[in-house]
């Protein structure tokens, strides 16, 4: 089977394309390399067909479909404070690309479009665990991108007969999850920050939670999506449905690392939700999904990655 994998060269996008080359399948990369890095493919560059390009570009995108038998369309613009930060940007590459994807995939006409969507499509309804029925209520640019992405897969599958998926990704950490950016993911963050024996920083008091997600298990769960019969026009929750306090994993970070970890405590974002936690009966139920990589055990390997993947930055003096 031939995927084309949109931001393939990102953090998720790179370790589900290890994943399709690992199980032999024909792979077609497509990315700006905007956020993503040619290096998280280097592993299996010589095994797959690179294309550097927009999905803005309507044309590089369709020549990139042809012949694809699924596409997994990661690429977006991810960060919910840059999104606020810079609205219209994120919807032109958000909303706009996700349109030039799924009509690309009309055109090639291909199996299955499984769409990378997001636990930002609900906001900050304090019921837990969200699921997938919850009216959607983003409270960020970033999340109504997402909710919009939703949006036009499911109008593609009504309108078109296009098969598509979505998964919710809740708070998914992992190697090569780039920790260099102030938009970086919270345990990312942490790793550096004791990697460099620096205080981690945490906006707010450090009691918020989240359903973090070890990258293998929403790898696997998209691919189930891909094939899974009776997936096509549903939204699924990609989390474990086990939820962890930021102040918490700090602890476990420290017992997993050796280091003292004495945060320093910030003011919230703007955007940011105070709790988040998935009901996954839905992907256990259609696409026969269970995290296989718990908590702690994904916590370990991620701190394996960091701790030989960066060094410290040396003093000045």
């Amino acid at each position: 089977m031939r995927y084309l994998v949109t931001g393939g060269a990102g953090f998720i996008g790179s370790n589900l394309v290890d994943e399709l080359v690992r199980r032999g399948q024909t792979v077609v990369v497509f990315d700006d390399l905007s956020s993503g890095k040619e290096s998280n493919l280097a592993q299996v560059r010589s095994k797959i067909e690179l294309r550097i390009g927009s999905i803005e570009d309507v044309a590089a995108l369709n020549a990139a479909a042809k012949g694809a038998n699924y596409v997994i369309h990661f690429a977006a613009r991810t960060s919910v404070p840059r999104s606020v930060a810079e609205p219209i940007e994120t919807n032109r590459i958000n909303i706009d690309g996700t349109l030039n994807v799924l009509v690309a995939a009309r055109d090639a006409k291909v199996k299955r479009v499984v769409f990378a969507a997001s636990s930002a499509a609900y906001g900050e309804t304090p019921t837990l665990p969200k699921v997938e029925t919850m009216p959607s209520d983003p409270i960020s640019p970033y999340g109504v991108t997402k909710v919009v992405g939703e949006l036009y897969a499911r109008v593609f599958t009504r309108t078109y007969g296009l098969e598509t998926a979505c998964i919710r990704y809740f708070n998914v950490f992992g190697p090569r999850q780039d920790p260099t950016s102030q938009y970086s993911g919270v345990l990312s963050r942490f790793m550096l920050a004791a990697i460099e024996g620096q205080p981690p920083v945490i906006f707010g008091d450090g009691e918020q939670s989240r359903d973090f997600t070890y990258v293998d298990n929403v790898v696997d769960q998209t691919l189930r999506a891909c094939e899974a019969d009776g997936a096509s026009g549903l939204v699924f929750n990609g989390g474990t449905g086990v939820q962890s306090k930021l102040n918490d994993v700090l602890r476990l970070l420290e017992k997993l690392s050796g280091k003292k970890l004495d945060a320093k405590y910030e003011p919230p974002r703007a955007g940011d939700i105070k709790d988040s936690l998935a009901d996954i009966n839905l992907a256990r139920k259609i696409l026969n999904y269970s995290p296989s990589v718990n908590f702690e055990e994904g916590l370990r390997r991620t701190w394996a990655w960091y701790s030989s993947n960066y060094t410290p930055t040396p003093a000045r003096h």
